[in-house]
This record gives structure tokens, C-alpha cells and sequence, in this order.
């Protein structure tokens, strides 16, 4: 199974069975220790058809956006149903210890949280972009982790699932919040991802693929950087207001100005180097980001 497709997992009662845990108190919803996880089975990587959230400690040569990190702080990973969860080479290590949360959509089933929780975009970000914290950030999740738990584990009644909904709501509310902190707070990891954005637009802008291949699209840019494309969209609208989108565009824009300044080239000649197949197209986007056309922006160097 390790080598082969990721396994499947439709039920939170089987991911108890496959981690060698009891079967959960509630069949949509389930908060489990980490460090009671068994070795036995030999499935690698899963795919699982319900949320998970976690956090963990003693997660060692952990990878950060291609950097290696040594953190003390808690660890967070939020995944959507349909990603891909791949274990340790090594196992499961053994001072790991923390929380997984398991939520079927199910529970969320005619709550305010069933549509406002594809609006979190750190559920699409990439397990090696997870969420760092702090003791006391650490302190308030646990706290809400056990309210849930609490609620759970105790006497269902018609209250149940709202009083469980709020928590979670609250929840990931701090997690966007914490997010948002990260991404201040990490200036220099984040400044080198504006350097290697700027060098990775900067080769591609200036490679002659650039005919043949068209603009580089934002997954195309996010692939290179070794992140994922929300992660990266979210970092650039805290550090820049502009999406990566934009920084592409931006950087377009540069390179036609500096072609329309510096080279006789026609307006067409030079948006098929810049990889437009029809000139009108590259003539219209140029005339929205500059508030002028291509031919009214060379008319003011002459």
C-alpha cells in the first residue's frame, strides 16, 4: 500500500479502525490523540471524504516552503475532503503528541458553517504551509478543542450540533486570524518568497518560451515557488494588496514598456513576444493597467 494510490477513506469510524483507535463517541465528528495512533497498518497516504483539522508536536525535519524549520510552537494543518494526507517514510514518530479533529460535511449539514467553510482558505493550503503557533495561541485552540469535546462526549440533545458549530466557527476564526499574524510576523521567509517570485517571473519574461508558452498561469508560478497557489495568493495580498495575478500582470506591463521605449518593434510584434496570440488583447489589458494604449504610451518618447 505504500507505494501504491492513496487509500480512501469515506467514514470516520474507519479512520479509528485504520489508526487503531475505538470507534468515535459520534459518527460525524471526532477529536482524537495523536500520540494513541498505532503503527500497524501499512497504508502511506489517504484520501480522506471529511475535514481534518490537527495539531501536533514532535513533527521533526519539518519542511516549510521548502525551508526546514525548528519550531517549538504548535502545529497546525487544516485539509478539505479530497486531499491527500501522506505519512512519514520512518512511521509515525515517537514523541508525537497533539489532536486530530475529524468532521464529516455531513454534521455541517443546514448550519451557517456549511457554505462559510470552502470561504477558509487555509483549508486548500498544502500541509508543508501549515499554521505555526505560539503557547498562547496553542492555549486558546486546545481550549476550544476541549469544549468540543466536551459537548460530544456528553448527553446529544437538540442544542448539540449549534453549541459544537459556534466552537468550530470560533475556531477557525482564530485560525484565519493566526494566518494573518504568520504572515506578518515571518518577514523574512516571506520577503525571500517575493525574491524568488520576482527572480521566477524574471526568467520566464525573459526565456524565449514565452512565445510558444503564453503567460505563466498562478499555479504555474505557485509549482515553481514549491507552495501552494492559495497560500501564495494569501501571502502577496498581506505583503503587496496584489494578487499574483497582479504581480504577473505588473510584471507584463514592465516588459512591454520596455520594449515599447527601447525597440522599434510594432505593437504586434511585441505582444506576440509577450506571448499574445491577437494584439487587441494585449493592447486592452496594457490600456487598463496604464490608462493609456501601447501607441499612446511610445508617442510620449518621441
Amino acid at each position: 500500500m505504500k507505494n501504491g494510490s492513496p487509500f480512501r477513506i469515506k467514514s470516520i469510524s474507519e479512520v479509528h479502525k485504520i489508526a487503531g483507535l475505538p470507534q468515535p463517541n459520534h459518527p460525524l465528528i471526532s477529536i482524537v490523540d495523536v500520540s494513541k495512533f498505532t503503527n500497524d497498518s501499512d497504508v502511506n497516504a489517504v484520501v480522506f471524504d471529511f475535514y481534518a483539522v490537527s495539531l501536533k508536536r514532535g513533527c521533526d525535519n519539518l519542511l516549510y516552503g521548502q525551508q526546514k524549520y525548528d519550531f517549538d510552537e504548535g502545529l497546525m494543518a487544516f485539509m478539505a475532503p479530497g486531499q491527500i494526507l501522506r505519512g512519514e517514510e520512518s512511521g509515525i514518530p515517537p514523541n508525537l503528541e497533539g489532536w486530530m479533529m475529524f468532521i464529516h460535511p455531513d454534521f455541517l449539514w443546514n448550519s451557517s458553517l456549511a457554505k462559510k467553510i470552502k470561504q477558509y482558505e487555509y483549508f486548500g493550503y498544502a500541509t508543508n504551509e501549515a499554521l505555526f503557533l505560539s503557547d498562547r495561541e496553542e492555549t486558546v485552540m486546545n481550549g476550544i478543542i476541549e469544549n468540543i469535546r466536551g459537548e460530544y462526549n456528553s448527553n446529544i440533545d437538540k442544542f448539540s450540533q449549534d453549541v459544537i458549530i459556534a466552537q468550530l466557527e470560533l475556531l477557525f476564526t482564530y485560525a484565519q486570524r493566526f494566518y494573518e499574524r504568520q504572515f506578518i510576523t515571518r518577514k523574512i521567509t516571506n520577503h525571500k518568497i517575493l525574491e524568488r517570485l520576482e527572480d521566477v517571473l524574471n526568467d520566464y519574461f525573459n526565456n524565449e518560451d514565452l512565445v510558444s508558452k503564453g503567460l505563466p498561469s498562478v499555479q504555474l508560478v505557485a509549482y515553481t515557488l514549491n507552495i501552494s497557489s492559495k497560500y501564495l495568493g494569501s501571502l502577496l495580498k498581506q505583503l503587496t494588496g496584489l494578487s499574483t495575478q497582479q504581480h504577473i500582470h505588473e510584471k507584463l506591463i514592465a516588459k512591454a514598456k520596455e520594449k515599447l521605449s527601447t525597440t522599434e518593434l510594432s505593437v504586434s510584434e511585441i505582444a506576440y513576444e509577450l506571448g499574445f496570440e491577437h494584439s487587441q488583447s494585449f493592447s486592452k489589458l496594457f490600456k487598463t493597467k496604464t490608462q493609456q494604449s501601447p501607441v499612446e504610451f511610445r508617442a510620449g518618447f518621441n
